[in-house]
């Protein structure tokens, strides 16, 4: 993920786990967050 003295945040909006719920992922063996916000974005794309 990320290093422990960097705040995580949503790869996507910025949030951090204190607006908004954080789940880690792992693309391409890097290792990110994205926020339930926009978690459905990620899965079925932008309509």
């Amino acid at each position: 993920m990320t290093d422990q003295a960097e705040t995580p945040k949503c790869q996507e909006c910025g949030a951090t786990s204190d607006q908004k719920v954080l789940l880690a992922c792992v693309s391409n063996n890097q290792g990110s967050w994205v926020c339930v916000h926009c978690l459905p974005m990620l899965i079925h794309g932008a309509h």
